[in-house]
């Protein structure tokens, strides 16, 4: 390929100000190519984003330059990553502890970004720990008992024995994912199992604090073959609902956006209103309640938000 010569391809990587760019025809344009992005981006309020369809040019240097950007079917914010058709949410059964309200906020987010989720329980193995078995075979029943019946697949793995691995990869073949969840969680251990001789950074958990380091710095794909794609993310255990609506929130809950329109009242908020059909079902207990405690706890973090802003 020719200096000036123009490619589409699939953004990789973003570091320091470059975007890192796997050219679709590879056999023309072997490896990937680093490349910064026009100006015209920043002037429109537009980033690209690891994940993204772009179309490029090859400029003198050898380098690149990002022209243009194809639209896309999917974002993420937090982490910023394009064109995800499958998350991967990633919570341990012990160390650190599961956390169904955290696991929630998650799926919420998930769901407003229109993505498919499924549940990753890693560290399996802690099943058979003395110290923590009867917790982490406790957080394993619970996930499986509020998450199957609503439609969510859950893997239960663990990287160090091997344990669901295959399984998982299997499903993330022909797909672009995400892997998220809490820092210390494993998601970099699952990696490299995954993909042997990967040689992802792990971190063991701070016993002070209960949560490990920041192993991840920034968002790359990897490939993980099958035509999969996985975007290994930072850690995170914070998220907030700035790009959400109060109004939004219900359909965030896939049992209260099934029953949503056999409530008596149109917009019904599912926490007071007569003629509630979610209301009625959290009664008969065909609803978990652990599920619309956290609704109510999201919907008046919310509120208190945009009483503060």
């Amino acid at each position: 390929m020719t200096s000036n010569k123009s490619g589409e391809g699939r953004i990789v990587k973003a570091l320091s100000g470059y975007y890192y760019v796997m050219p679709d025809d590879s056999e023309k344009a072997p490896g990937v190519i680093q490349c910064r992005a026009r100006g015209i981006f920043k002037k429109k309020g537009l980033s690209p984003l690891v994940g993204d369809r772009v179309v490029y040019t090859l400029t003198e240097n050898g380098e690149g330059m990002v022209d243009e950007v194809r639209k896309r079917t999917s974002e993420l914010i937090r982490p910023p990553v394009a064109n995800i058709g499958l998350a991967v949410l990633v919570f341990s059964v012990s160390e650190p502890a599961l956390n169904l309200q955290l696991l929630d906020k998650f799926l919420v987010h998930i769901e407003h970004a229109g993505i498919e989720a499924v549940l990753c329980l890693s560290k399996g193995d802690l099943t058979e720990s003395e110290d923590v078995s009867e917790e982490a075979a406790a957080a394993i029943a619970a996930v499986e008992r509020i998450y199957q019946p609503i439609g969510y697949e859950i893997f239960n793995t663990s990287s160090r024995r091997q344990e669901g691995i295959a399984e998982l990869h299997e499903r993330l073949k022909g797909h672009l994912s995400v892997f998220s969840g809490q820092s210390g969680v494993g998601k970099s251990s699952l990696l490299n199992a995954i993909v042997p001789g990967l040689g992802l950074e792990t971190a063991a958990i701070s016993n002070r604090l209960g949560r490990g380091k920041h192993t991840t710095r920034h968002v790359e794909l990897i490939e993980v073959g099958g035509g999969g794609y996985v975007a290994d993310t930072p850690g995170f255990s914070q998220l907030d609902f700035t790009e959400l609506g109060i109004e939004q929130l219900g359909d965030c809950f896939r049992e209260m956006r099934e029953l949503a329109p056999s409530c008596k009242f149109r917009g019904c908020t599912h926490i007071h209103e007569p003629g509630c059909a979610v209301l009625e079902a959290l009664e008969e207990g065909s609803i978990e309640s652990s599920r619309h405690r956290n609704y109510t706890l999201f919907m008046e973090e919310m509120k208190d938000k945009k009483r503060r802003y």
